[in-house]
């Protein structure tokens, strides 16, 4: 133990447990934050306890006494030791800490256990299913290091992003290393200089969502260009291994002193940094200390930390990392902008200010802690709208979307089958009206073939949905912070379709009204809502909407879903886009229309395996259920006689052998098959 007589008594201790781990990031983050709690403690002449499993080797901290104390080790010293050991407020700084303790400050880095589940082993995603909702409910206090974070943990366990504190990583300890005492790197740099060549950096475990295979791909054009790939990290540890594909211009050498990584990064072309998912990304801050460029995945956390300091790339997009990493390459001046941006940037990362930050929520958990101002959506976002038959309805939606909402879209797709259709919006600035065929799916697939070149995410409204003002910028951040995610549906408010239907003013209202705060924040899986989805554009590629699914298209956002989820896109429903469906009424299907889609609809869908047995079965149930059961005495909004009708009529064909959506088109408006 450290000599302590002279200073006050210990106000909290610290869990210890990452001093017996693999240095990661996490346990980087924890030795980092303790270093620096040490440096203010000591200034200021007050103490803490730093508790360790038994066999650790004691730190030398200057305030903090060392206690190592078993018995067990691991989980079970954690869960079983540790709240014996101590029984005041404790600080956890590595995602996990005793599920019995209440009194406890906890850093959870990242929600990647369930964004990314792929990279982790089952028995890992078990325990951390179970334990951090425990953590969640029962501590004084959350933690992050990112608001991307924040937002991930908050969809993912029941707690809500701004509950959260973010407290990020520090930059220092990079100023500190010394390439002088590298031992592997120095080889590696000169053989790569020998043979006339430049290489750029790769730092990460071979974990999936590292993305380190995307490298493997780049290989066969920067080896054209006369580029390496070197590639410094542990092996998978708690990770579900990728094998990394070889090649000649790609060198794997393993983990290597911090000293070896501040020689590869003085040395570098730049980091290129692909992951799908990231709680923060130390290694983006790490190289920009050291005046190294950065390349950067532009999902998660990524661009939050980045800022205007490195260059973006999707990490689907081999060529986008290609051009990057070309005009870095081919510009001096470019380089040396991109490091003194970064030499800004990291400025904003510290180790003491977060240090500091963890000392104010152990004096007081519900302090508010402020946090950096993350750079906003730079997504570029498409916004489609098909309507027929409604241009006053389509106008005042369009407009009113157009004139709030915070991320402007990049392209307004309005697509009907008469130009009148789309009212005074062929006026509209920034709007563009194409016609074609009607029905709902082929009027949506002839706007995702009339649109922009480049976009990113893709919106679809019904004409009669009113937006919340946030709703596309959401939409942008949702698709940047899940990186699996390929379409996601918000919370309605309110829906006049199951009514008599709401005023525009009315919906306007009930918008402005309302607050973030939801009883969930997400939900998934989750098949979309056509009157407000969203999709990834590089999801959608070619897949198109079903136009055997005619006129309204009864079920075309699940099916469509569907075809995308056989990819392994995730789905979900998101509280942040919120907004009301009004529900007009005009121009809607006949009710024998919609109830024989109603039947045929779901039974296709099943062959087409986008909707499964057991959703048909309840689908078809709880609608034909109630159309018998309200036909006595149907709503005055809702042909219920015409939907039984249609039921019936869709039975008949299926126990024919009939299954032909498309066959909902001709009924009642004569030369029925």
């Amino acid at each position: 133990m450290s000599d302590s007589a002279s200073r006050e008594s210990a106000s909290f201790a610290v869990n210890g447990r990452f001093l017996s781990q693999n240095v990661t990031g996490v346990q980087r983050y924890a030795r980092n934050v303790v270093a620096a709690l040490d440096d203010i403690l000591a200034d200021r002449k007050a103490t803490a306890r730093l508790i360790a499993p038994p066999g650790i080797e004691n730190p030398g901290l200057k305030a903090m006494t060392f206690v190592s104390e078993g018995p067990l080790s691991g989980h079970p010293w954690e869960q079983l030791v540790l709240p014996r050991l101590w029984a005041g407020r404790l600080l956890n700084l590595g995602n996990t800490a005793p599920a019995a303790k209440a009194d406890q400050i906890v850093c959870i880095h990242d929600a990647n256990v369930f964004v990314a589940h792929e990279s982790y082993g089952g028995a890992f995603r078990r325990l951390y299913s179970v334990l951090q909702p425990l953590l969640v409910r029962r501590s004084a206090r959350i933690v992050t290091v990112s608001q991307a974070s924040a937002r991930q943990i908050a969809r993912h366990l029941p707690i809500r992003a701004a509950d959260i504190a973010v407290l990020p990583n520090g930059h220092e300890h990079a100023l500190a290393w010394d390439p002088a005492l590298a031992r592997i790197a120095p080889p590696v740099v000169e053989s790569v200089r020998a043979a006339g060549r430049r290489f750029v950096l790769a730092l990460g475990s071979q974990a999936r969502h590292k993305n380190l295979q995307l490298l493997a791909r780049l290989a066969p054009g920067l080896a054209a260009r006369d580029i390496d790939i070197v590639i410094a990290g542990g092996d998978a540890g708690i990770f579900a291994p990728e094998t990394l594909h070889e090649a000649p211009n790609l060198r794997v050498i393993g983990r290597v002193s911090d000293h070896d990584l501040a020689c590869l990064m003085d040395h570098a072309l730049c980091l290129v940094f692909p992951s799908w998912t990231e709680g923060f990304g130390l290694p983006i801050v790490e190289a920009m200390a050291r005046n190294c460029p950065v390349v950067s995945s532009d999902r998660a956390s990524m661009p939050e930390v980045c800022g205007d300091a490195a260059l973006l790339a999707s990490p689907e997009d081999p060529d986008a990392w290609i051009g990057r990493i070309d005009a870095l390459a081919g510009s001096e001046a470019l380089r040396e902008d991109l490091a003194g941006r970064g030499r800004e940037r990291v400025r904003l990362f510290s180790w003491s200010a977060t240090a500091a930050g963890y000392l104010d929520l152990l004096h007081d958990p519900a302090r508010r802690v402020p946090a950096h101002a993350a750079p906003p959506p730079t997504d570029k976002v498409a916004v489609v709208v098909a309507t027929r038959g409604r241009p006053e309805t389509v106008s005042i939606t369009l407009r009113h979307l157009l004139a709030t909402q915070t991320l402007k879209p990049v392209d307004v797709v309005v697509s009907c089958v008469d130009v009148a259709d789309a009212g005074d919006l062929t006026q509209a600035e920034g709007v563009r009206v194409v016609t074609g065929p009607g029905g709902l799916p082929t009027q949506r697939n002839t706007a995702l073939a009339a649109l922009k070149p480049g976009m990113d995410v893709v919106a679809f409204f019904d004409d009669d949905f009113v937006a919340h003002e946030d709703w596309l910028a959401v939409a942008a951040r949702t698709f940047r912070d899940e990186s699996s995610l390929a379409g996601f549906t918000g919370r309605v408010l309110a829906d006049g379709v199951k009514g008599p239907g709401i005023g525009f003013e009315e919906a306007v209202g009930i918008v402005e009204s309302s607050g973030a705060d939801c009883d969930w924040s997400w939900i998934e899986p989750y098949s979309p809502y056509g009157c407000n989805m969203a999709f990834r554009a590089s999801a959608i590629g070619e897949v198109k909407f079903d136009e055997r699914l005619v006129l309204y298209g009864w079920l075309e956002d699940r099916d469509f879903a569907g075809e995308l989820a056989k990819s392994g896109g995730r789905f979900a429903k998101c509280a942040d886009a919120r907004g009301v469906h009004m529900g007009t009424k005009g121009g809607r299907v006949s009710g024998e229309r919609f109830g024989y889609s109603q039947i045929v609809n779901p039974i296709y869908m099943m062959l087409k395996k986008t909707m499964t047995p057991g959703q048909v079965v309840d689908h078809i149930f709880r609608n034909v259920t109630s159309n018998v059961l309200r036909s006595a005495r149907p709503e005055a909004f809702i042909d219920r006689r015409g939907r039984l009708r249609g039921n019936l009529l869709g039975v008949a064909d299926l126990l024919r052998g009939r299954i032909e959506p498309e066959k909902a088109a001709a009924i009642g408006a004569g030369g029925r098959k």
